[in-house]
């Protein structure tokens, strides 16, 4: 339960809706008119905190990790969008309790707990020049804001790129030395040497005589031999990139009671 004296605690606090799930962080603490109890908690969402949702905390819890509070992030998100203005009115607090089906609250309005003057936990704005025309009076300043540009980097997928090894036939030719034998026929005369021989047998016949004749074929074996090893590699290239945004600011001007315009 957030009462009175933790509300300094919850401004700048993350809030996580009932799931655990991130809604954005505190901005200001809206306080009942009659009862001076904190009732609602606007909350800064979107992507830079520009966008304010008005958040039930009647039975928000106060953590080390920020605020929990008992709706969810798409109730939040989707919740009627109301001025943060310093001040709730009836028609609008009882617009929001209906929405979120808390029932009817009471008929009074709320007030930011920092333009509270009763002293519940506001600030005492007596002394202050001058008074607020657009609203409750805050204090004696104006503040002058304005958006920043915070420029980063993130890492994000690009593209693929895998090896695939695939088979492919090519013709090779080559040239081999073979040898083969052939037939010659040799005559040689009859001499005293090889009369003998010449002699061997009938003076007439009929005879066959024969040789075996040889000769070298190409022969082909084929075998995987490994060649070289190819992986991928990544490189990392340097380069710049500019980013193009508009950013808006606050400008102060000062409107004299004769008309006059001065720009600070």
């Amino acid at each position: 339960m957030i009462g009175t004296d933790t509300i300094r605690r919850v401004i700048g606090q993350d809030v996580y809706d009932e799931s655990g799930e991130k809604i954005g962080s505190a901005a200001e603490v809206y306080l009942d008119d009659e009862t001076g109890q904190p009732e609602w908690v606007t909350v800064r969402t979107g992507m830079f905190g520009t966008k304010e949702s008005f958040v039930p905390i009647r039975n928000a819890d106060l953590t080390d990790d920020g605020v929990r509070v008992s709706v969810s992030k798409t109730q939040v998100k989707d919740a009627p969008k109301i001025d943060t203005d310093g001040h709730l009115s009836p028609q609008e607090e009882q617009e929001l309790y209906r929405y979120y089906g808390m029932g009817n609250g009471a008929d009074g309005g709320m007030q930011a707990a920092g333009t509270e003057t009763s002293g519940v936990a506001g600030t005492d704005t007596r002394g202050t020049v001058g008074h607020d025309t657009s609203g409750p009076t805050t204090d004696d300043a104006m503040t002058r804001s304005e958006e920043r540009l915070n420029v980063g980097t993130r890492s994000e997928e690009v593209g693929r790129d895998r090896l695939r090894k695939y088979v492919v036939t090519e013709n090779v030719t080559e040239t081999v030395p073979v040898m083969h034998e052939e037939v010659r026929l040799e005559r040689e005369p009859i001499t005293d040497a090889n009369v003998g021989n010449a002699l061997d047998g009938p003076a007439i016949s009929e005879e066959e005589h024969e040789v075996t004749l040889h000769a070298e074929r190409p022969v082909v074996e084929k075998e995987a031999v490994p060649v070289e090893r190819v992986r991928l590699d990544k490189t990392t290239v340097a380069e710049e990139a500019q980013v193009n945004e508009d950013v808006r600011k606050e400008e102060i001007e000062i409107d004299g009671v004769e008309g006059r315009n001065r720009r600070t």
